[in-house]
């Protein structure tokens, strides 16, 4: 079980993230946190900021699939420990 609580908890913090980088992508697109440029220099090292929402997009559709594989796994009582 200790396998599929970590998954659980990766999961959570993979979508935190995610979550975190589509707003600060649509932050910086908006301008609301400053000029273009100088936000996308500061917050992070992509050259758009739609390469940053597009990249936590997938972190968010990762976590979704670890976390419907841990809820599978969960339901029939399997860990997810090599045996």
């Amino acid at each position: 079980m200790i396998f599929t609580k970590l998954a659980r908890i990766i999961t959570i913090v993979g979508f935190v993230n995610g979550l975190s980088n589509v707003l600060l992508g649509l932050a910086i697109a908006t301008e609301l946190i400053g000029s273009y440029e100088a936000a996308l220099a500061r917050y992070t090292s992509r050259s758009s900021s739609w390469q940053l929402i597009d990249r936590a997009n997938y972190t968010i559709l990762a976590t979704a699939e670890l976390s419907a594989l841990v809820s599978v796994f969960q339901v029939h009582g399997v860990d997810l420990a090599v045996r």
